[in-house]
């Protein structure tokens, strides 16, 4: 049984339907890079997955259970934790607090405070400074603490370099390596396509809000994702 099921799922924002019947499943262990331009509809769909926007249509199920209408909170508790887009963090809180207060709508497990400084050094010695204070690399290690603070059985991670330098994601990256190689589940929207590849082990390509594109990255070439990135692969098909 796979951890998470997506059936049929559409998600609007008013009048715009940004994702259109996308069904895809998951299982524990995968590491998923959603792929796509701007619009394409993966934040929604990660927004949708952890209960921030609930769906117009078709259904979520985690571990064999519908969640579809389940609140945000409460698929924390389930083991569904997202970082979204601009980090969002409590800018008048300390990092340690931000950290803690995590801890309330989570799991126990692995993940403690030592463990999430131990992996993320930058943060150690920022413990006590205002997230408004930190920098874009910190506020990012800061905001992918706090979702492992719930130790989430499946991590969504939205747009992790976003607005980054190229040393600061390198550095992220690193230090993420024990999340990724330790058997985590994550989806992880990320514009870095070279990036992506390198820690996935499975792509899928959103476009106008469908899923085009979906396989086993070692399968992929970076000219099939680049296709569908850009719905070349319907241009060809519409010339043959």
């Amino acid at each position: 049984m796979s951890l998470l099921a997506v059936d049929r799922l559409d998600v609007r924002h008013g009048l715009l339907h940004a994702v259109r019947e996308v069904s895809f499943a998951v299982d524990e262990g995968e590491i998923v890079a959603l792929v796509g331009a701007n619009g394409a509809g993966k934040s929604t769909l990660l927004r949708a997955i952890a209960g921030a926007h609930l769906p117009s249509g078709g259904g979520i199920a985690f571990d064999g259970a519908d969640i579809t209408s389940m609140r945000a909170y409460n698929r924390v508790a389930q083991g569904i934790a997202l970082v979204p887009e601009g980090r969002r963090l409590f800018g008048g809180m300390s990092v340690e607090e931000n950290l803690k207060a995590a801890m309330r709508v989570g799991r126990r497990g692995y993940w403690t405070l030592d463990k999430v400084m131990e992996l993320f050094p930058m943060l150690s010695a920022r413990r006590d400074a205002l997230a408004g204070n930190l920098s874009g690399g910190e506020r990012q290690a800061a905001a992918i603490g706090r979702a492992l603070m719930t130790n989430p059985r499946l991590l969504l991670l939205d747009e992790v370099s976003l607005g980054l330098a190229p040393v600061v994601i390198e550095q992220l990256y690193r230090s993420m390596r024990n999340v990724l190689q330790g058997g985590a589940t994550l989806i992880l929207v990320e514009q870095e396509l070279t990036r992506a590849l390198s820690v996935a082990t499975r792509v899928m390509c959103m476009l106008e809000g469908r899923i085009v594109l979906d396989g086993p990255a070692e399968a992929m070439s970076r000219d099939q994702i680049v296709d569908a990135y850009f719905g070349l692969h319907r241009a060809a098909r519409g010339r043959a």
